[in-house]
């Protein structure tokens, strides 16, 4: 599953219910370019559900480790 470009609390309701219908396997967050905390809890349920986060641009390991959540989404200090 591809993440798109805008990830904001507007939208996370949406992507969180399409997320359900997804199988497990990887979460691309490349294309995450305006995003809030809502993006966060979007990953640790799909993390929930067994996906791999993967793309993840440095603002949102910064918000991650912020948080303190970028080790629950497996999201490494290098990962950017």
């Amino acid at each position: 599953m591809k993440l798109p470009a805008t990830l904001t609390l507007d939208g996370a309701a949406a992507l969180s219910d399409a997320l359900e219908a997804e199988p497990s396997g990887t979460i691309d967050a490349s294309a995450l370019s305006e995003f809030d905390s809502s993006a966060l809890a979007v990953l640790l349920q799909a993390r929930r559900r067994g996906m791999q986060v993967r793309g993840a641009p440095a603002k949102l390991v910064q918000l991650a480790q912020l948080y303190g959540v970028d080790e629950l989404l497996g999201l490494r200090h290098d990962a950017a």
